[in-house]
């Protein structure tokens, strides 16, 4: 943590939802004139798309068919562990961006599914922000969850992530039900051992949970609607969350346990910018502290 460059990061898995949240908080920093720069945690995968499915082939002839994303060597959290230190202290780092489409990749002139060459960070940024699937992880090997100020987690109920990602990536990627349903079940040991703990490091977590039938994800033909759900926030830390004013703000919402509230799935957007401009705020008033105390 820094008070004079924070960092606020984002983490659930593919299909979660997290880009949601990635967009209510570009919305805050634009408001607030926050100058903020993006990470995507896609962009710390160790392997472009094609070098990945070879190291999948590899893996899976000699029988491990569980090679994901999702897992800690397939990833560079080295670098990632590096870059949160490296901003905490001096504000400044490396990013580079993973270009997950054609429209992504035109403009570099460059494949789908490859990196953009590493750049430092923009001069002058306030505050780092991070969306992906490590950004609280903490092990005997990397512990990035020490530095981020805020962290939050996007844990959709597992159905409804794995609909979501289905529907996501037929329509998006071209994919088929059956290598989304391989994709799904070749993470599942890497999900349980290493994006679920995370959401125990977290400050805040968002859980969406859809009030329709979601028991078979993988015939599912549309993604339950914001009003067709409820969520779920859960705060580590309640003291000094004002409960009073959120729930007289957000209409239909009520506490299910003292740190808990519960908020219809179309306030969701509401929600969050209730809860996290005051975050954004006492963030950017520490910073300004430091720096004024710094030249005085």
């Amino acid at each position: 943590m820094s008070a004079k460059y924070p960092i606020i990061a984002i983490t659930g898995s593919s299909g979660s939802g997290t880009s949601s949240v990635m967009e209510t908080f570009e919305n805050i920093f634009r408001r607030e004139g926050v100058r903020a720069a993006t990470i995507e945690g896609d962009s710390f995968h160790r392997y472009d798309r094609e070098e990945m499915k070879t190291r999948q082939k590899q893996e899976a002839a000699i029988g491990n068919l569980n090679f994901s994303h999702f897992g800690l060597d397939t990833n560079l959290l080295e670098d990632l562990e590096q870059l949160f230190k490296s901003f905490s202290e001096t504000g400044q780092g490396k990013r580079r961006r993973y270009l997950h489409n054609y429209e992504e990749a035109e403009p570099y002139q460059q494949k789908p599914g490859t990196f953009t060459p590493w750049e430092d960070l923009p001069e002058a940024t306030e505050l780092l922000f991070y969306e992906g699937l490590h950004g609280a992880v903490q092990n005997e090997t990397y512990n990035i969850a020490q530095y981020p100020d805020l962290i939050i987690g996007v844990v959709p109920v597992i159905n409804l992530e794995w609909t979501q990602k289905i529907l996501r990536d037929k329509s998006s990627r071209g994919y088929s039900t059956e290598t989304i349903t391989d994709t799904i079940l070749g993470r599942m040991p890497d999900y349980v051992k290493h994006i679920c703990p995370q959401f125990s490091n977290t400050h805040v977590n968002f859980q969406r949970v859809p009030m329709v039938d979601t028991s078979n994800p993988f015939v599912s033909r549309e993604i339950p609607s914001a009003d067709e759900s409820l969520v779920v926030i859960r705060f580590a830390q309640p003291r000094g969350v004002d409960f009073p004013y959120l729930l007289k703000m957000i209409s239909g919402s009520f506490m299910s346990r003292a740190n808990t509230l519960v908020v219809p799935g179309g306030k969701m957007q509401l929600a969050m910018q209730l809860i996290f401009t005051p975050y954004v705020w006492r963030l950017m008033k520490q910073r300004r502290r430091v720096l004024e105390q710094a030249d005085a």
